[in-house]
């Protein structure tokens, strides 16, 4: 396997292209902070997505059919993990009380920075796998043992005043517990100072970093090349952004995907271990089995619906109306403010897995 997997332009080409929307996305559609409406939410979703499929039609002309088909079936199983993450996204932002408008700007960043750890993973993976070929075997067992773990683990329980993460940044950089519009920094007694927003972005690239961990053996299962890698990784984690706001109130509704997703893991953790046995699993079986799983677990989640003890309690625009929501007296609650101080006004206990409802934005 070559070490960059495709050729230089193609990479600066790509790159380029990614800085070029990335910029389009916050220097000119978001410059200014507000609330994403469902409606833009669903435009952007199929931007992104659009642009997937294209980029897949360039792979499959271009490079050929086998490579097309690596990217599709790496794209679909990161975007089906970013899916499923969404909810902890939720759990981060209902945590530190998040007002919708600024949402956007947090993900932007955490997305940037979700790049370039990603883009060092893959590298690092890529350089490991290349050198020590036996590494493959790892991955492999680790993704078997990452999918029956999935399988074990029903709730997904974050504790943002316990990470000790938190608790190193908020020991050695000064914190306001207050948010100061979109900024991240702000100056108290002449002094540069974090402001709540940053914190909250440390815990969203410390949460995507974890995630990385599981998604990068993943797709190294389905293809070696890093260019295919990286770029089925980009496409999902930029979609996410928009997804996030599209799906909020009711990626709880979903609650067979990660019944879906432990069993694809286990599959292609499997698929990585056979290879010592000289078993090479075609990939349009891989990409077919991945599809069928995750598209059944999400019409079981919708035919078997389960309903929740508790609510969390997000910050969403007030024209999210979906028929998967379900009409509730939480879904008219009043705005929530900043809290007063990061850790005193939530209890030491994980918050319950609930369903998600949204008071309405200004």
């Amino acid at each position: 396997m070559d070490a960059i997997s495709g050729s230089t332009w193609l990479w600066i080409g790509f790159s380029v292209f990614i800085l070029l929307m990335l910029s389009l996305d916050l220097g000119l559609f978001n410059r200014k902070a507000h609330t994403i409406r469902y409606r833009e939410a669903w435009i952007w979703s199929g931007v992104w997505i659009t642009l997937a499929m294209v980029f897949a039609s360039l792979v499959f002309h271009y490079q050929s059919k086998q490579r097309g088909l690596e990217f599709l079936t790496g794209y679909l199983i990161e975007l089906s993990l970013s899916v499923d993450n969404l909810f902890v996204f939720l759990l981060i932002f209902s945590f530190f009380k998040v007002p919708s408008k600024y949402q956007h700007r947090v993900l932007f960043w955490g997305v940037v920075g979700a790049l370039v750890m990603r883009l060092t993973m893959i590298f690092v993976g890529a350089s490991l796998i290349n050198r020590f070929n036996w590494i493959i075997y790892i991955f492999g067992a680790f993704l078997v043992y990452t999918g029956i773990k999935m399988f074990k683990q029903e709730d997904t329980d974050i504790q943002p005043d316990q990470n000790p993460v938190v608790r190193f940044v908020t020991r050695f950089l000064p914190l306001t517990h207050e948010y100061e519009d979109k900024k991240f920094f702000t100056k108290v007694e002449g002094k540069r100072t974090g402001t709540l927003l940053l914190l909250v972005l440390i815990v969203v690239e410390v949460t995507d970093l974890i995630f990385a961990v599981d998604s990068i053996p993943a797709i190294f299962a389905i293809t070696t090349n890093t260019f295919i890698v990286y770029t089925s990784n980009v496409f999902a984690i930029l979609g996410l952004r928009s997804m996030y706001f599209l799906l909020a109130g009711v990626v709880e509704k979903f609650h067979y995907l990660r019944t879906g997703l432990a069993i694809v893991l286990t599959f292609i953790g499997l698929k990585m271990l056979v290879v010592a046995l000289g078993v090479h699993v075609p990939i349009w079986i891989s990409l077919v089995f991945v599809a069928v799983v995750l598209l059944g677990s999400v019409i079981a989640s919708l035919l078997f619906a389960k309903e929740s003890d508790s609510t969390i309690h997000v910050d969403l625009p007030p024209d999210f109306d979906l028929p998967l929501l379900e009409e509730s007296p939480e879904n008219s609650a009043e705005p929530v403010d900043a809290p007063d101080s990061v850790e005193s006004d939530r209890p030491n206990e994980p918050p319950e897995r609930s369903k998600v409802t949204h008071s309405e934005s200004d």
